[in-house]
């Protein structure tokens, strides 16, 4: 390992995050363009429709429960405990956090976004772990 393999899904977590900031920039000028909005709607941004409001809501969403994976992993490198285990894990939550997000921006079934997000919620919760088990127990 290079040391820096622990920051890489960092990298693609803020990728999804601009990619739909770039999507929530193209829905809603397509909908001031068919006039389904004015452009002034979204000065206070209360009556936004769905294909706009679903991209907005799953950016929000990811500066919740990320934030704390966010801190895991600094952490996590930082006591030297990214390791296989940890990077794997970290993958598995960004790759969960893309998956929630596809959900999110098209069909926003609860049915299908509710596991992904559980999921995801369960991998952070175990990488916790992980750091918490390895500094309390420093020497194996």
């Amino acid at each position: 390992m290079t040391g820096y393999e622990m920051f890489w899904p960092i990298v693609a977590h803020v990728a999804l995050i601009y990619v739909l900031y770039m999507l929530l920039s193209y829905r809603r000028r397509k909908m001031v363009q068919s006039g389904k909005v004015r452009i002034s709607n979204y000065r206070e941004n209360r009556d936004e429709p769905p294909e706009g409001l679903f991209v907005k809501n799953c950016i929000a969403n990811q500066f919740e429960l990320p934030v704390l994976f966010y801190a895991c992993c600094i952490l996590l490198y930082m006591t030297e405990a990214d390791n296989l285990v940890a990077v794997i894990l970290a993958w598995i939550f960004v790759a969960l956090r893309y998956a929630q997000a596809f959900v999110h921006v098209t069909s926003n079934r609860i049915r299908y976004r509710s596991p992904l997000f559980a999921a995801g919620y369960i991998v952070l919760g175990a990488m916790w772990v992980w750091l918490a088990v390895w500094m309390a127990f420093p020497n194996g």
